[in-house]
């Protein structure tokens, strides 16, 4: 049996010729000349370097297809019949209504989160409504790397960001719904550090967050963007982005006016960050004004894991956020998607591990997230009992985000005076298919009527794996999220024992 997918993905559109395949290969056991490829072999050879990465990009998401042996369904949920820790031993008190999931990222600036979840890094699709749900729900969403492209209207000089004002209404989304939790955060990644984002949106747009990205989470290495024309080219280097071939070469140049050179690509840099280095821009952007920086992890090496908390904890980071899962904008490549990296519930062991040493050496241990695949409350259940008690919260991107587009098809259907046929059996307004609003307009009053759509879907599906994760908890006689632990958790494979014992890295 094989693990990998076969040799088609939804990433392209590609698909098998022939029902029977090949485990080792993926591709057709019998592969015939007349056949016009219609799988990811067929469309290499039309579409070259530029089939390592999907061609379905645009307004979706994307994420890893492979089956992998090892996630959180390897666990069951324990669950116990006698009394209650956190609350009184009180049938009246001890309610799923009363599980607490409150947090808070402490340090210099302390966080308040209410409850234990986190929207991680994305600034494409539906950005405005994700932002805003967050603020709702009171918890920190991240504005995603590159997000000066964004913006049409962007200026530079001297290869510096002078001029972005889309960063503001990015920032205004979470901020006209804070209700004192959570918080809105700018990612950077090395480019965007190049090119002085940061300094901009401290100064200039009274950011109050930053999180550093070690490498791009998901696609293990920096993205080639293909750049369809010598004159975008130029306009990329311009702009402080290494391009390949280079387009200030005139061989190239003569070469491109005469079609014969090869596809331009952008690319953005490895980042190239030491302890030191590190330490340095983390007090650099505290004395520019920022509240609160946090960390950007992904499955890389364990040695790599452990150092990036040891930094954490010596330049006194506030957050380390570790991804588990390949997908995001579009820009992976399709195999690293599929095949690179740790799954989550690994780079959790990986997690535990190093946190613990760190508390027996007395050092500082910042708030740490894990993110990667989650869509619901079992899994984000399972992901703190197993991380406790150092993972304190859980990320929900693409849920998040596919719950703020179809939150926004649902209002355009109904401003169009229909409603979606699966949902008619629920009502036909507004009121009657968003049950969350009347719990929003409790916390907004009048304005919670303007809140868009999208919006209220967001917070509507955030409130719902809260909710979830209270009977979870109850189940457990746990009425305060920070209780929970690996004793929460049933091993159903010899994996799963060996990860609740810690010794899944172990030979």
């Amino acid at each position: 049996m094989s693990f990998s997918p076969r040799n088609e993905s939804a990433f392209n559109d590609t698909k098998m010729r022939s029902g029977k395949v090949t485990p080792c290969s993926g591709m057709c056991s019998f592969c015939t000349a007349e056949c016009v490829g219609t799988c990811e072999v067929g469309l290499a050879a039309i579409l070259g370097k530029a089939a390592v990465y999907p061609t379905n990009t645009g307004n979706n998401q994307i994420a890893s297809e492979k089956d992998n042996p090892i996630d959180y369904s390897i666990f069951n949920i324990n669950g116990r019949c006698f009394g209650a820790r956190g609350t009184e031993e009180d049938g009246d008190r001890a309610t799923i209504f009363n599980v607490k999931l409150d947090r808070v990222i402490e340090g210099k600036n302390p966080v308040r989160l209410n409850v234990p979840l986190v929207l991680p890094a994305i600034i494409k699709l539906n950005w405005r409504d994700y932002f805003s749900a967050a603020a709702m729900a009171g918890t920190v969403c991240v504005i995603g790397e590159g997000s000066p492209s964004k913006d049409p209207h962007v200026e530079y000089r001297n290869g510096k960001i002078v001029r972005f004002e889309m960063l503001k209404e990015m920032l205004d989304a979470f901020n006209r719904y804070d209700r004192g939790y959570g918080q809105i955060v700018l990612q950077c990644n090395v480019e965007d550090d190049a090119q002085g984002l940061a300094e901009y949106a401290i100064t200039q747009c009274g950011a109050g967050a930053v999180e550093i990205k070690f490498g791009q989470s998901a696609k293990g290495t920096q993205p080639a963007v293909r750049l369809p024309s010598l004159e975008k080219a130029m306009a990329q280097k311009k702009n402080g982005l290494l391009v390949h071939p280079d387009p200030e070469d005139p061989a190239v140049a003569e070469a491109a006016k005469r079609g014969a050179c090869p596809v331009f690509w952008s690319y953005n840099r490895l980042p190239m960050w030491t302890e030191e280095s590190l330490t340095r821009r983390v007090r650099e952007l505290r004395e520019l004004g920022a509240r609160n920086v946090y960390f950007k992890m992904a499955g890389y090496d364990r040695r790599d894991i452990e150092r990036v908390l040891r930094i954490a904890s010596s330049a006194e980071a506030d957050m380390v956020t570790f991804d588990g899962a390949g997908g995001g904008s579009g820009y992976s490549p399709n195999r690293m998607m599929n095949e690179w990296g740790l799954p989550a519930v690994c780079i959790e062991n990986a997690v535990v591990g190093v946190c613990r040493q760190l508390e027996s050496e007395g050092k500082y241990i910042p708030f740490v997230t894990i993110t990667g695949g989650f869509s619901g409350e079992d899994q984000v259940f399972k992901a703190l009992a197993i991380g406790a008690p150092y993972v304190k919260a859980v990320g929900l991107c693409r849920a998040a985000m596919a719950a703020a587009m179809v939150g926004d098809q649902v209002g355009r259907s109904l401003e169009e005076g229909s409603v979606p046929k699966h949902l008619q059996r629920f009502g036909g307004t507004r009121e009657e298919l968003f049950l969350e609003l009347g719990e929003l307009r409790g916390l907004y009053g009048e304005a919670a009527d303007r809140i868009p759509p999208g919006a209220v879907g967001a917070y509507s599906y955030l409130k719902k794996i809260a909710f979830g994760l209270q009977h979870f908890a109850a189940l457990n006689r746990k009425f305060d999220i920070g209780l929970l632990g690996p004793e929460d958790l049933i091993p159903l494979t010899e994996e799963a024992r060996r990860l609740l014992r810690g010794t899944w890295f172990e030979p």
